[in-house]
Order: C-alpha cells, then structure tokens, then sequence
C-alpha cells in the first residue's frame, strides 16, 4: 500500500497495485474490508463497498488491460474505492438478461451506489507516466439514506 502525499489533511487516500492473478480479487477484497472496517464504518457500508470492489476489479481483469491498481479514497463523508487499468474503452452495461452468465455488475454498482459511480481517463498513481480508465464508485460513510430501495432482501 501506498499513501499518496498529494491528499488534503482532511482525506486520506491509499493505492495498492494489483497483480495480474486469479487471486487479485479476493485479495482486493480483503484490503477493502480490512481498510473500511478500521474506519468502524457500519457493517452494510463495508459489505457493499466489498462487493462492489470485487465487480470492479473482474470488471478490470476481464475487459480491460495491464497495470491495474486500486485506490481508496476517504473523507469525513464519504468513502470512494477506484480500479484503473490501462484499456480506453469505457465500460458499458450489458442489455438485462437474467439468463446471461455476466453482465450484472455495473446494474450492481449502480444500485448500491445509489448511482454515484463512474468512470474516466486518469493517470496511475503508481505510474504516472501511465494513463488508463478509472472506474469508480462514492458512499457516504453513514450508508445511504432511507429513501433508497435496498437490493438485499430483507433490509
């Protein structure tokens, strides 16, 4: 991990580069939860944020291309996790089919999200000789607010 000294004093930003592995995932997912649950941020907000950084990493390994890294972001309201890979093209949702084996997590990232999520060019931080895409994805550090439909059943 690597802090970045460009961040105000108000937030904190971290990037960690990510291996070409099959293992990568759930080692991003392991940071994240280890990073966010130091944060006593809620149960569900660490869970969401999990699961959407394993979305966005298979998204990177699948579509896009080599370096990969994941940068997380945190302030005193919000929280927001970036994968950058070095492929111009944008990700796009795939047209809804329940049957369909992929295509189901920007619909996922979306939703969680309450739709704060993206992406753009951006230089790595590790490499910034380097440009890529960074796809991303905010919430707030107190979880979403009550108007939002959950995606859980039961919550």
């Amino acid at each position: 991990m690597t802090t970045l000294r460009s961040a105000p004093q108000s937030r904190m930003q971290y990037v960690w580069p990510l291996r070409e592995d099959a293992r990568t995932v759930g080692h991003a997912r392991a940071i994240i939860r280890t990073e966010l649950s130091a944060l006593t941020l809620s149960t569900d907000v660490v869970d969401d944020a999990v699961l959407m950084v394993s979305e966005l990493v298979t998204n990177a390994f699948m579509y896009g291309d080599a370096p990969y890294e994941l940068m997380l972001h945190v302030d005193a309201k919000e929280i927001m996790c970036v994968v950058v890979d070095s492929s111009p093209i944008l990700p796009a949702p795939a047209p809804h089919d329940l049957g369909a084996e992929h295509g189901r997590g920007l619909r996922i990232i979306a939703r969680l999200s309450d739709g704060f999520y993206g992406c753009h060019p951006q230089r790595y931080a590790t490499r910034p000789d380097l440009v890529g895409k960074a796809t991303w994805f905010a919430l707030p550090r107190q979880g979403l607010q009550a108007n939002v439909v959950p995606i859980r059943p039961g919550t």
